[in-house]
């Protein structure tokens, strides 16, 4: 299979690694703390699941997470991006794999030795008096199973390239397993908050949106918010329903609101679902004009799931198809908020971007902060938090 080299430049933008803090004296902050799962846990459900990185061959298949308690009662779950593979070509050639280019890179395998949160920039910032979320407690998901925070099984593939691999390897996609594992520690291990903030980044965007009614429903707390950064859920049809596609990673999606089968929820109707569902929370989405990693993505899906949308240039048709979401989503939903910046970059949440961003005059991070505070709104309605876009931000792309 051949992968045109527009889709091959924006899928290399999928080797982001996490970004330092900025240097200069910080106060003490709270230790972080390191968790490794058994190998079976209990979930809030009852059931039983098997947290576990990708097993990829060659890599450490352990799953583990960080907590950072600071005596607040606030909380942040924070699930981490890196990726998504789903057939033979996307699951042959992860994040970091050695090999030189042209070849692709997919999805993140397996969680590196090197992690550690308290290096992290954006959000995790402790010194920053304008970030919004320095003194909440953090609980840090890591992403190691390709399939965007959602999957509870194993599948084989077939090596389409790699020289790395052999010639048939088998991944553990359990990324909701992994996700019931920390949710069961923090119950046991954490009070009631009385304000959480689900988010993440990238295929963390997604599993915070897919794992955000989990939360709701696991605690008492009133306000429970969801941001979701750079994951707007453009998809094809075909994706959707596919296996291999979609349905490669056995997905877990809350039945009581997505319904009994995940096949059958359009991805961009994942984040309507949901903000549908908790009409009493807010939920907003933060996006760049033409993301050049989530257009990469919807151009492997359009070019082996198609037919996507009628643009044949996939960047115009995933700009489409992305405006016409959110329009959708805002009008349709009184808790649904937006924020549009102008560019292709990817993501914000661990970059400096989360303070220097300031489309229209509106720090995104001071547009998080209204957010969070709820200034004037009630049932997630309302109150000093607006949708944010550039002059030209809302004007689809012609097609080309």
């Amino acid at each position: 299979m051949k992968l045109t080299a527009t889709l091959l430049l924006a899928l290399a933008g999928l080797a982001l690694t996490a970004l330092p803090a900025q240097a200069g004296p910080k106060p003490p902050v709270p230790t972080w703390q390191a968790v490794v799962p058994p190998a079976t846990v209990t979930g809030v459900d009852g059931q039983d699941y098997h947290p576990s990185c990708t097993a990829l061959p060659g890599t450490d298949p352990t799953f583990r997470f960080w907590t950072r308690q600071n005596g607040s009662n606030r909380t942040v779950v924070f699930f981490e991006g890196g990726g998504a593979c789903w057939d033979n070509l996307t699951c042959s050639f992860p994040i970091g794999s050695g090999l030189p280019p042209p070849a692709p890179q997919f999805y993140v395998s397996s969680i590196s030795p090197a992690t550690d949160p308290s290096t992290f920039n954006g959000l995790f910032r402790t010194d920053r008096a304008d970030n919004p979320l320095r003194d909440w407690n953090i609980v840090y998901i890591p992403y190691c199973s390709g399939d965007i925070h959602a999957g509870s099984g194993s599948r084989m593939y077939a090596n389409a390239g790699n020289p790395l691999l052999p010639p048939q390897f088998t991944l553990q996609h359990r990324g909701f397993d992994n996700f019931m594992a920390v949710l069961a520690w923090m119950k046991t291990n954490m009070k009631d908050p009385s304000q959480i903030l689900v988010t993440g980044p990238s295929a963390g965007g997604y599993g915070a949106t897919i794992n955000f009614p989990w939360i709701v429903r696991s605690y008492a707390t009133k306000r429970v918010s969801l941001l979701a950064d750079a994951s707007q859920g453009i998809t094809t049809p075909a994706f959707d329903v596919g296996n291999p596609g979609r349905n490669s990673w056995n997905p877990q999606l809350a039945p009581w609101v997505f319904g009994p089968d995940p096949s059958l929820v359009p991805g961009p109707q994942v984040m309507r679902a949901v903000a549908a569902a908790h009409p009493r929370h807010k939920l907003a989405q933060f996006t760049t004009t033409v993301d050049a990693v989530q257009v990469g993505f919807y151009g492997v899906m359009k070019q082996y799931y198609p037919p996507g949308g009628s643009c044949p240039n996939p960047v115009a048709d995933w700009n489409q198809q992305m405006l016409a979401a959110l329009a959708a989503d805002s009008q349709a939903l009184p808790n649904f908020r937006y924020y549009v910046a102008a560019g292709d970059y990817h993501t914000l949440l661990r970059s400096p971007l989360f303070y220097d961003e300031a489309t229209n005059g509106e720090p995104f991070a001071a547009w998080l902060g209204q957010m969070l505070k709820n200034e004037g709104g009630t049932n997630g309605v309302g109150g000093k938090w607006f949708n944010v876009a550039c002059p030209t931000c809302l004007t689809p792309l012609p097609c080309q």
